[in-house]
């Protein structure tokens, strides 16, 4: 008897149909002898409406109450999905994050996973019922309703198959698996069987929409046997494990990221110890910072730009204010119209010459370059938004990665 974790993302239980055929994913597993946990996203857009009707009864909402309101989609969801099971004629019980045992620390809407009780867990198995968890939320040491942040769903799914050593964990959503770019802005991207968990990690982190960085992260810790895989179809879809022949190709994947903005900070004093009060600052204030750049000193000061998400700028933009003001700084600019793109591939270790082909590629393609970040294995640039789909096929294709 194996023990198979399933997750589905919103656009695969968006509809009654599309409950039904989730479920039905979910029967053949349990009847071909296995043990099987369900992880639920709300449906479709429904968090999304949620957020923007808090948002119209005020412009920043209380953190605790939206994580609240954000955790009530997946807690339809999954009361949905067991009613569908049963009509299948197969057990089935619904939990929610905090019924599923799973504790968080009390970071509102980006909380993380501090640790699973399995219990409960195993004796709903062991009474024969498919076992449906609500993605995305747990709860704190105060019995706070907490939600884990975007992608929450995979997290939760991935953990739960390595707290439990499932023997798969199928991420099912609405591409057939993970694509060497967005397939809907590059039409000649390819499908990769397989794809290394280092590789994925950095895809995930830089735009890629078919899973979250935090659950890959979990994946390769702890060796979950993971599959990206169609809702629509019966394809085995992509394996996310340890790639042994990575190296023989320089890049292996490009993405787009187009939720982020840049924060400026003009006349920074130019001394020892302020950009570290800057960053610490931020820190505290919960927001994850990506790229950086700071300008040549002139004169004393220098201009320190650095990107966030979308969701982050009012508090980033408040900070930097109130930053600004204390270290007696220039104005904070903040420019929503960027997007970023980036190039993965292991193979980066051990090949040369990859920035200056990717940066050749925007250059013919008259594409400004505004920031520049690096790792072993990647390389991000900063453009314009409306340049953001025309950089990723250019660099796409002068990676050839549609010949694979």
């Amino acid at each position: 008897m194996a023990l198979v974790v399933q997750k589905f993302g919103g656009s695969s239980v968006a509809t009654a149909a599309k409950l039904r055929a989730a479920a039905r994913r979910a029967v053949r597993q349990f009847r071909a002898g296995n043990q099987v946990v369900v992880v639920v996203s709300a449906m479709g857009d429904r968090t999304e409406d949620l957020i923007a009707m808090a948002r119209e009864l005020h412009p920043e909402p209380n953190a605790r109450e939206m994580d609240m309101l954000m955790a009530v989609g997946e807690q339809m969801s999954v009361a949905l999905m067991a009613i569908a099971i049963h009509s299948l004629g197969c057990g089935a019980i619904s939990l929610t994050g905090a019924q599923a045992g799973i504790r968080t620390d009390s970071i509102s809407s980006k909380a993380e996973i501090k640790s699973i009780e399995t219990a409960r867990l195993r004796r709903e198995m062991e009474k024969g019922q498919i076992v449906i968890v609500a993605g995305f939320q747990g709860v704190d040491a105060e019995e706070n309703i907490t939600t884990l942040g975007r992608g929450g769903s995979d997290t939760t799914a991935v953990a739960l198959a390595a707290v439990l050593k499932a023997d798969r964990c199928d991420i099912f959503t609405d591409v057939d698996g993970v694509y060497t770019a967005d397939p809907r802005v590059v039409p000649n991207a390819r499908r990769r069987d397989r794809i290394d968990y280092d590789e994925m990690l950095e895809l995930a982190s830089l735009g890629a929409r078919v899973m979250h960085s935090r659950a890959v992260e979990i994946a390769k810790r702890f060796e979950v046997p993971l599959w990206v895989r169609s809702s629509e179809d019966e394809s085995e879809g992509t394996l996310v494990t340890n790639v042994e022949d990575v190296e023989q190709v320089e890049v292996r994947g490009a993405a787009l990221e187009t939720n982020e903005a840049k924060v400026t900070i003009r006349d920074v004093p130019d001394r020892p110890g302020v950009a570290a009060r800057i960053f610490g600052e931020i820190a505290r204030s919960h927001i994850n910072v990506d790229m950086i750049v700071q300008n040549v000193s002139a004169e004393g000061t220098t201009d320190l730009s650095f990107t966030v998400l979308q969701s982050d700028v009012p508090a980033a933009r408040r900070t930097s204010r109130g930053l600004a003001d204390a270290l007696g700084a220039g104005k904070v600019e903040v420019d929503e119209g960027v997007a970023k793109v980036s190039v993965v591939g292991v193979g980066m270790r051990t090949h040369t010459g990859v920035a200056e082909k990717m940066f050749k590629a925007l250059a013919e393609s008259e594409i400004n370059i505004q920031m520049i970040s690096t790792s072993e294995i990647k390389i991000s640039v900063v453009v314009d938004a409306d340049s953001g789909e025309r950089a990723l096929r250019a660099v796409h294709d002068a990676f050839a990665l549609q010949e694979g």
